[in-house]
């Protein structure tokens, strides 16, 4: 497959827009393990191959284990997310599924019992983010497999522990 459209070099103030909005998400304080699952998760809703090809190879470096990564289309039937993660992936999926029947009130009290006010506008923005950047890479066909994450492993605790 080949590219439409190199986006990024027709116009590089694309890039900066959407970067602007991943930093705003970055700073809101959710956790970045829920966020690589919100990102892969929009991903796949979208198949956006070039997406999920990144976000899997950046939350595999960030520690995140396959088989959570690799059940995470079978989210509901599997056990491996906690009660928040669940709503942030129901959440995510309304939202980007709006034609599907809206955001049903169900999900958005799934949403509320898990998060603030503050960070259920953060994980709306970080799921508008992921989106917007699902809908450039679909639609211009960016070609996935060459991105190489630059992402460090966040210590564990049993890691810190070892090493003191």
């Amino acid at each position: 497959m080949d590219a439409r459209i190199r986006y990024a070099q027709v116009d590089p103030e694309v890039i900066k827009t959407l970067h602007g909005l991943e930093q705003y998400v970055k700073k809101s304080g959710l956790e970045q393990s829920l966020l690589d699952l919100v990102v892969l998760r929009a991903s796949q809703i979208n198949r956006c191959a070039y997406c999920i090809d990144m976000h899997f190879k950046d939350a595999r470096a960030s520690g995140e284990t396959e088989q959570r990564l690799y059940s995470l289309d079978a989210w509901r039937e599997a056990p491996f997310y906690s009660d928040r993660e669940r709503a942030a992936l129901a959440w995510t999926e309304a939202v980007t599924l709006l034609t599907e029947g809206f955001v049903p009130d169900e999900v958005y009290e799934q949403a509320r019992q898990q998060f603030s006010e503050a960070e259920l506008v953060s994980l709306t923005m970080a799921v508008i983010s992921i989106n917007s950047w699902n809908r450039l890479n679909v639609s211009f066909r960016t070609v996935p497999g060459n991105y190489q994450s630059q992402r460090r492993p966040t210590p564990t605790l049993d890691a810190v522990s070892a090493n003191s």
